[in-house]
C-alpha cells in the first residue's frame, strides 16, 4: 500500500488528485487550537519522552534487547523519512515549500507510541489497551496535522503504512528476544 501511495503522489495520479480535493474540504475545519495540540503529539519533544520512559521501564525489568529494538526502530525513522521527503518533494497543503511526504510527525508518533506500547503491554493486565492507546494517539496526530493544514491525508496514511511495517518487524524481534530473556 505504501508503494502504491508513493507512486500516486510522485506521479500526480488520480489518488493524489482525490487526496488534494479531500484536503481542501477538511483543512481548517474544527477547532484550530485543538488541531494544533493533536498535531504536536507527533513532535519529538512530546513523543520521544514517552518512548524513553517505556525504554527505561523495560531496562529496569531486564528487557535489554526489547529496549534496544525499540530505540533502534525509532532511530530508523528519520533515516527512512528524510530521504523520502527529499525525493518526493511534495509541497505542503498551504505553502509551496516541499518535503511534506511522508509525514514525519505521524511517523514519530506511530513508532514512539507503538514502541512504548510493545514494551509496556506485557506488564498490564489488559495488554490490548496499550496498542489501542498508541493507535489512538497516532490517529489523533494525523487528524490534527490534516485539519490544521500541515499535511495532506496521503502524507499521514503513507507514514502509517511505512511505520506499521517497521513496528511489525520490531514486534517480531521483541517477541523472539523475549523468549530468550529472563524476567525479574
Amino acid at each position: 500500500m505504501f508503494a502504491v501511495i508513493t507512486w500516486q503522489v510522485a506521479s500526480g495520479g488520480p489518488l493524489r488528485r482525490l487526496d488534494e480535493r479531500v484536503d481542501r474540504a477538511v483543512t481548517g475545519h474544527g477547532p484550530s487550537a485543538l488541531a494544533e495540540v493533536l498535531a504536536d503529539l507527533g513532535s519529538m519533544p512530546v513523543a520521544l519522552p514517552v518512548l524513553a520512559v517505556a525504554i527505561a521501564y523495560a531496562l529496569w525489568r531486564g528487557l535489554r534487547r526489547q529496549a534496544l529494538i525499540a530505540a533502534v526502530t525509532m532511530a530508523v525513522v528519520p533515516l527512512l523519512i528524510v530521504p523520502l521527503k527529499d525525493w518526493i518533494a511534495r509541497p505542503g497543503p498551504l505553502e509551496a515549500a516541499t518535503g511534506y511526504y511522508p509525514s514525519g510527525h505521524t511517523a514519530t508518533a506511530m513508532v514512539a507510541y507503538g514502541g512504548a506500547a510493545l514494551l509496556l503491554s506485557p506488564s498490564v493486565r489488559r495488554g490490548w489497551l496499550m496498542p489501542a492507546a498508541a493507535g489512538a494517539l497516532t490517529a489523533a496526530t494525523g487528524i490534527g496535522l490534516v485539519l490544521h493544514g500541515y499535511h495532506w491525508p496521503l502524507d499521514v496514511l503513507a507514514s502509517c503504512c511505512l511505520c506499521g511495517a517497521l513496528l511489525v518487524v520490531s514486534s517480531t524481534g521483541m517477541r523472539r528476544s523475549s523468549s530468550r530473556t529472563p524476567r525479574r
